[in-house]
Formats: C-alpha cells, sequence, structure tokens
C-alpha cells in the first residue's frame, strides 16, 4: 500500500518527538500488519534556540524558524506538515502558510475527539504560553467547548515540571501528585475532562487512570497523522488557517 508521507517538525523537545515517532508508526502497523511502518520526514530544530525564542517572547523569529522547516519537509517530499509541540501552534499560522501542504492541526484534531466523547468543559495543562497566550481556547470555542487552566500557581507548577523534567526525561512521583491534585481541583470546579496540552504529559499521565477522563494530545494528533497518510481522511486539506489579510 502506497502510504502519503508525513512530515513532522519536531524537536522541541525530542521527548515529546520521540513519542509521535513511535505512536504513529505503531499505528500503521496496526492498521496494516506485517512489518509495515510509517512514510515520515522530520526537520527536528534545536530546542534552546526556541525556548530563547519563547522567553523573550521572539514568536515572529520562532514562526519564521518553524516555517522554514515546513518548506524543508516540502522540499524533502512530505505530504502534509505537522508541528510536534502543542505551544508552537501559537505560530501555526506562519507554519501553515510557508507551503501549500495540508497544516494538520493539533487542538482541530482534540475538538474533534472532545465532541465525540460529548466533553465541553475539558481542563488544559499545559505550558504557560499554552495555558496564558488564549490561543487554544479561542479555537475551541467555535466548537462549544469551553476550555480551563489551572490558577496562577498551578500554571506554574505544571510550567516547571514540562520544561525542568519532562523535556529532559524525568518523570517524577511527587510531579504526577502535583499533576493529578489539580486535575481532582478541577473536577470539583466543573470540568469534565483533562487535556494532557503538551506532547511530554503523556509521559507522566495515563488517560484513563486520572479523577477526569484524559484526552493526550500527542495520541490524537499522532492518529490523525495516520488516518492522512493512509488516505482515510481528507479534512486537512485548506488546514482553517486564516490568512493575516483575513484578520
Amino acid at each position: 500500500m502506497a502510504l502519503k508521507k508525513i512530515g513532522l517538525i519536531g524537536g522541541m523537545s525530542f521527548e515529546g518527538s520521540a513519542a509521535y515517532y513511535r505512536k504513529i508508526n505503531e499505528a500503521v502497523n496496526r492498521a496494516l500488519g506485517d512489518l509495515n511502518s510509517a512514510e515520515i520526514l522530520l526537520d527536528s530544530v534545536n530546542f534552546q534556540d526556541i525556548v530563547a525564542m519563547q522567553k523573550s517572547g521572539r514568536w515572529n523569529d520562532a514562526g519564521e524558524r518553524l516555517a522554514k522547516a515546513a518548506r524543508n519537509l516540502k522540499a524533502g517530499g512530505a505530504d502534509c506538515v505537522m508541528v510536534c509541540a502543542v505551544t508552537m501552534h501559537l505560530v501555526a499560522e506562519d507554519v501553515a502558510q510557508a507551503t501549500d501542504l495540508p497544516f494538520i492541526h493539533i487542538v482541530d484534531e482534540m475538538a474533534k475527539r472532545l465532541r465525540a466523547a460529548g466533553r465541553s468543559k475539558p481542563l488544559l495543562i499545559a505550558t504557560r504560553y499554552t495555558m496564558e497566550n488564549g490561543f487554544y481556547p479561542a479555537r475551541m470555542k467555535p466548537h462549544g467547548i469551553e476550555v480551563t487552566v489551572p490558577d496562577a500557581e498551578g500554571r506554574t507548577q505544571i510550567h516547571n515540571i514540562i520544561f525542568d523534567e519532562l523535556s529532559l526525561g524525568k518523570v517524577l512521583d511527587s510531579s504526577r501528585d502535583v499533576l493529578v491534585t489539580l486535575i481532582e481541583k478541577a473536577k470539583a470546579q466543573g470540568a469534565d475532562s483533562v487535556i494532557f496540552g503538551c506532547t511530554e504529559i503523556c509521559m507522566i499521565l495515563e488517560t484513563d487512570k486520572l479523577p477526569l477522563l484524559g484526552f493526550d494530545s500527542t495520541a490524537v494528533h499522532a492518529e490523525a497523522a495516520v488516518e492522512f497518510a493512509l488516505g482515510n481522511s481528507d479534512s486537512h486539506a485548506g488546514a482553517n488557517i486564516p490568512s493575516k489579510q483575513d484578520k
């Protein structure tokens, strides 16, 4: 079977990108059996450079860097483009407009999954940039989904766990306890689910072993990539990314 080639922009972090690679290949193998695996083209950036741009607010520079990666993927023969990091969807418009390839947006895929499960008030646990910028709940709102985030202290705790631990491959029971406590608090306040809004969260939490039903961004995004590669979905063409002129 001829598979479409999946173009990944990775490295943010390498732990998260490794999870993508594994989940995509596992899903292709489940679908096709034998020794089948995915056709993947990866442009992996230096996360240290991206973090420096994040910390200094140079999102335009970050967008240009990832747009360059998207063009590299097209030149290498990729059939679609994906960013293997939730936070960097903050510059999704730049990436999507860099080429004419379909762009598979992680928030759109998560919205489809939440709606299919009948969930509309998820707690988002992610980096501070994702939880505080507003792009994530804004993109969810047209789907009838009201995203909530932890309080300031909780957001700081999650952000530090992601950058100081998970991105370096450190998985600590004490940090898992912190996350579960925040999820319990959100449940008491009316949340009906929890979004693993960072690609490394799946390293420390399991979706079905929490006070709320969990939805793993990495798994959802990877599954969308596999559907595209197998030719089972044409819903990604056009990407639904507004042009800068339309804003």
